[in-house]
């Protein structure tokens, strides 16, 4: 926090303001820390760096009780988890204390055993990644190499190629102009140098949403999708959980509603290729993996290309079939790397962390190996950062 200590806290962005808070926190001489979703705010680096800090907390004499909606994250923080259920607005169960792993399991399985309990009509159920088989990839979108300057920054992206019936997860640390290259396939920006990325029909949900005045949900998105796809409930309204929303003016909405009812109008619009940013920013877990599945299940029976950006492995790890992989000097410059295969990009990216991912042998879900683990030492040894089979 050196570079913003003269700064004021109105002047702060939320990621900065994040760390503030959590150190903020971890300077009072305390036995027990309660941290509220400290991955809010924070890319992928920061996320693992804050981690790091906080169980550097905890010792024979302090404990932590953290709230937190980043699956893989949490494991890597806590020893043992609570499973939070129910039905939002109306009545909360908080199970027996259970191991991570049994616990996350248990939670993605969708029902508690010893509590006799089913939370969720269908379990979450991971793959291991191999290279999806596309026999013959039919192109949608190709871009040359261009490069594009925001003020100081500058971004460099080698020429692509988007096929239909896909999904592209984008990865790296805030800054590095992952929404700039998003905003320029969407038309929105043009190259300084480099002929502009060939032109279709694009739907863009920004990373940063407004909410218009005097609509209610039910009338923006008959406004922005039409009525036609939102009366094919199965698809969008009631995975996304909308129906309970339609009466509610946008302007009253909750930073999580706001969210999946701007997913939901960049999903129902009948174009080739649509683009998130952060779509999982304010959702709860749940809410995560369900728009994770709704993604999924869209492009696969649509014939969607998709391309998402996030910060939460877990959720890029489920919906992505391909990966664009971003490095470079945050707030200088950028290079965009890709479409490239799962286990290309995200070998790239780990081993930029140093951490690597293995698979948990029942739920196929990656989880963070412990640093210095045999298991850490030898995958990194391998050059296999991002263990594909469990």
């Amino acid at each position: 926090m050196e570079k913003i200590a003269d700064r004021k806290l109105p002047q702060l962005s939320g990621g900065e303001l994040q760390k503030v808070a959590i150190g903020a926190a971890a300077l009072k001489p305390a036995q027990l820390y309660f941290i509220d979703e400290p991955s809010s705010y924070l890319d992928i680096r920061e996320r693992l760096r804050m981690a790091g800090f906080l169980r550097g907390l905890v010792n024979d004499t302090t404990a932590m009780l953290a709230v937190e909606h980043d699956l893989i994250l949490l494991d890597y923080l806590s020893d043992y988890v609570h499973l939070m259920y129910g039905e939002p607005a109306v009545f909360g169960v908080v199970s027996n204390s259970r191991a991570t792993r049994e616990g996350i399991n248990t939670y993605l399985d969708g029902y508690a055993k010893d509590e006799n309990y089913r939370f969720r009509a269908n379990a979450i159920h991971f793959d291991e990644k191999a290279s999806r088989d596309v026999k013959k990839p039919l192109p949608i979108l190709h871009w040359p190499h261009f490069t594009i300057e925001q003020g100081t920054f500058s971004l460099h992206a080698e020429g692509g190629t988007l096929n239909q019936n896909e999904v592209i997860g984008i990865l790296g640390p805030n800054g590095i102009g992952k929404t700039t290259f998003v905003k320029t396939l969407a038309g929105l920006l043009t190259p300084k140098e480099g002929p502009l990325p060939s032109s279709i029909p694009v739907s863009y949900k920004p990373q940063y949403l407004e909410a218009p005045e005097g609509m209610t949900v039910q009338e923006y998105l008959d406004a922005n999708v039409g009525k036609e796809f939102m009366q094919s409930k199965h698809l969008l309204v009631e995975p996304l959980h909308l129906p309970a929303l339609f009466e509610k003016q946008m302007s009253q909405l909750s930073g999580g509603e706001l969210q999946r009812v701007a997913i939901a109008s960049a999903l129902g619009k009948d174009v080739p290729l649509i683009l998130l940013d952060e779509p999982s920013a304010h959702l709860d877990v749940e809410q995560r993996l369900q728009v994770a599945k709704t993604i999924r299940s869209l492009a696969d029976t649509q014939k969607r290309t998709i391309l998402v950006v996030d910060h939460d492995l877990l959720f890029m790890d489920y919906v992505s079939d391909r990966l664009l992989l971003f490095e470079g000097n945050p707030g200088t410059h950028g290079k965009v790397r890709g479409p490239m295969s799962m286990e290309q990009g995200m070998n790239g990216l780990l081993s930029q962390l140093g951490i690597t991912l293995r698979r948990d042998p029942e739920s196929k879900r990656p989880r963070i190996n412990k640093p210095g683990s045999v298991k850490d030492m030898e995958q990194k040894k391998a050059n296999e950062y991002y263990y594909t089979k469990a």
